[in-house]
């Protein structure tokens, strides 16, 4: 259990790399020119306070980004040659079907993060995600039903809970 220190450190190290993020863009934009810092602090402050009030703090593990990029990174060039190799074979193999997953990631910006990252991996596409008392379930459509979706989701799965720091039951824990 975290305690209220550790939330409010958690919290203002959040609104720091929000502040730098958004520094560093206007500097990107304004080619570092320093006239432009009139416009530039309040529209860094109205940024940082829109995106807290859109997206609130979230407790990344720092540690797990560069991974997760790796991952991701790997993922997509492989689904990307799947797909490429796919789609100009002469006999074109594919076999498209929705499959769906039951989601262990606890619901909010996790479970989203999860679904956003199927849908930019070549070959899948997340097309519902229904959540009824307190069960998620996630309909994907693939090109290749043949293949072992259910693995690489599983992986997926695993990766965004690290990089969030949220514990997965394991598969006999799901509530069906």
């Amino acid at each position: 259990m975290k305690t209220n220190a550790q939330k409010i450190h958690n919290d203002l190290s959040d609104i720091a790399l929000r502040v730098l993020l958004f520094t560093l863009l206007w500097m990107i934009l304004s080619n570092g020119n320093p006239s432009s810092w009139a416009i530039g602090a309040p529209a860094i402050l109205l940024a940082v306070i829109a995106s807290i009030a859109l997206i609130p703090p979230v407790p990344l593990v720092w540690s797990e980004v560069p991974a997760f990029i790796g991952f991701f990174l790997i993922r997509s060039l492989a689904g990307g040659a799947d797909v490429a190799w796919r789609a100009l074979h002469p006999h074109m193999p594919i076999a498209p079907d929705l499959i769906t997953y039951p989601l262990r990631i606890p619901p909010g910006l996790p479970q989203v993060f999860m679904v956003n990252t199927i849908s930019l991996l070549p070959g899948t596409l997340s097309v519902e995600l229904i959540t009824e008392m307190n069960q998620s379930s996630l309909t994907v459509h693939v090109l290749d039903r043949k293949k072992q979706i259910a693995i690489e989701l599983e992986s997926v799965e695993h990766r965004v809970a690290r990089l969030f720091g949220v514990p997965l039951p394991v598969a006999s824990q799901r509530q069906d």
